[in-house]
């Protein structure tokens, strides 16, 4: 595979998906077109000492400083389409030519994400030689990670720039799995200051850094060998990463901006979900409030009266108090968050297993995030589902763990698409996807057992009837006028099912794992 000739396919599948980006250029684009355009409007016009303290528009600049530098170089390209984008007074401002260099922008930036899948689809090894190239390992990947339906929908027609990003997470991943560890100790910090989303798998990168660079011999039975410890690596991982974070916040610090650009980054006062639920240990939590407080007034044990009157379900980013169960705090959100993290953190110090098991860790610190974080964003599974892509080809039971994960998190997806015109676009490019992803790891795995049970399927089989009743079917009941939020409410609780179960599913299987190895060792 290491021949420039056999790298033939992977060109077609780039070129290929770059083509299909290109025909979504039309489509429909969210309020983060808007928001991207007032950044580079921000970027463009006003002195580093204004970018997070302009507030003309509501979407203020609230990404990490190296972002807003992308913004800016992407600016000076923008006024060659047209400049009336870069008026920071242009409230929702669109032309053709805006949303062409716009959507071009996010094309051209995902040269890195393709990019960064080749160099990880060069670390997939096959357990066994396949002769047809389908059903190789890697071009499995390839196709798994280029193809990527949740991607796909919120880069190129939701509009953001997810993949750049997600390229330098998978480049770094790759770098590590190569023993090239400052380099991605490097990507992963810059990647850190362009999204502050990736404090979610920071764990994972610092724990497997400490562990495999840090310490450079292990005992016979895997622990750690302290006496290994290096001071001259630890120097210079802290000079790497202390180096990317003095050039991204060093100027802020030096003109006293610093907290601004914090409480721009962490704003606690949006409430714990997001407008549209994500599909979360909170989603449940919620739910069940929202259930207790219906219950309790239809039993005369609640005053109608008194139940707070912001609701969850209202469609708004706010703070607001649950009716019956406790009401949830950053600092609740944080704990819980930490404590379901540190299981694989721990897995990760005391029974290693390569990039392998980093790669499990970093899986988990997404999906635990994702489950208990505060003012979580549906499309934050994205993070996980493609990380645990990487494992999807390796094993059979990695493999039904991301199949579960995968139709059930692109499933939540499906409400940021709202408007008629994508429902066809939406529904045929899942299919399309999901079929994929499945024959071609029941094909690479068919020596082994089923990946899913007959739970399982029944669970993903009933995404189906649902999508139906939410897109067909709720529409033309009288319900609609009076409960709007139904459609929303059942996507995000019955997903949240899905990825919890897959959440639990994969800790099991990361702890039992280690326990059988160690059994077997002793």
């Amino acid at each position: 595979a290491a021949g420039g000739g056999s790298w033939r396919w992977f060109r077609a599948l780039a070129f290929g998906v770059s083509f299909l980006k290109c025909l979504l250029i039309p489509a429909y684009h969210s309020t983060d077109f808007e928001v991207h355009r007032n950044w580079l409007a921000i970027t463009h016009n006003l002195p580093l000492s204004q970018w997070y303290y302009e507030a003309t528009s509501e979407w203020t600049l609230d990404y990490p400083p190296f972002f807003a530098w992308f913004e800016y170089a992407l600016s000076h390209v923008a006024k060659y389409f047209d400049p009336k984008m870069l008026v920071i007074e242009n409230l929702n401002y669109t032309s053709p030519a805006a949303v062409l260099f716009q959507r071009f922008s996010v094309i051209f930036a995902d040269t890195l994400f393709i990019y960064a899948v080749r160099e990880c689809c060069k670390r997939v090894n096959g357990k066994r030689p396949a002769k047809d190239i389908l059903e190789k390992p890697s071009f499995i990947l390839a196709v798994l990670l280029l193809w990527n339906f949740g991607l796909l929908i919120v880069d190129h027609i939701h509009f953001q720039y997810n993949g750049f990003l997600s390229g330098l997470m998978l480049l770094s991943v790759a770098r590590l799995c190569q023993r090239r560890y400052l380099e991605g100790a490097f990507w992963f910090a810059v990647l850190l200051h362009l999204k502050h989303i990736y404090l979610y798998v920071a764990p994972a990168y610092g724990v497997y850094l400490l562990r495999c660079y840090c310490f450079t011999a292990n005992n016979a039975d895997g622990s750690v060998k302290w006496r290994s410890f290096s001071l001259l690596r630890v120097t210079l991982l802290g000079l790497t990463v202390c180096l990317v974070s003095a050039l991204s916040l060093g100027p802020f610090i030096v003109l006293g901006q610093l907290p601004q650009v914090v409480s721009r980054l962490f704003p606690f006062k949006r409430g714990l979900c997001h407008a549209y639920w994500a599909p979360n240990f909170w989603a449940l939590y919620s739910a069940a409030d929202k259930a207790l407080a219906v219950l309790g007034v239809k039993c005369n044990l609640l005053d109608a009266s008194r139940i707070p009157t912001a609701s969850m379900t209202g469609g708004l980013v706010q703070e607001f108090q649950h009716a019956v169960l406790p009401s949830v705090t950053p600092l609740a959100t944080l704990v819980c968050t930490l404590m379901s993290v540190l299981p694989s953190v721990f897995c990760l110090w005391f029974k290693p297993q390569g990039p392998r098991g980093f790669l499990q860790c970093l899986v988990l610190c997404a999906l635990s995030s994702f489950m208990f974080g505060w003012h979580v964003h549906e499309k934050a599974i994205l993070l996980a589902i493609l990380a645990l892509s990487l494992l999807s080809v390796q094993r059979a039971k990695d493999a039904g763990i991301y199949l579960v994960l995968t139709t059930t998190g692109h499933f939540s997806l499906f409400p940021l698409l709202f408007t008629p015109a994508e429902l066809p676009i939406k529904i045929l490019l899942m299919l399309l996807f999901t079929v994929y992803s499945f024959s071609s790891l029941k094909s690479l795995f068919r020596r082994e057992k089923p990946l899913l049970n007959w739970l399982e399927t029944v669970y993903l089989v009933q995404l189906v009837p649902l999508e139906v009743f939410c897109e067909v079917v709720f529409p033309l009941m009288p319900w609609q006028q009076h409960f709007p939020f139904v459609p929303l409410l059942l996507t995000s609780v019955y997903c949240a099912l899905g990825i919890t179960y897959a959440w639990l599913k994969l800790y099991v299987s990361v702890l039992t794992e280690r326990s059988s190895l160690r059994q077997k060792a002793e």
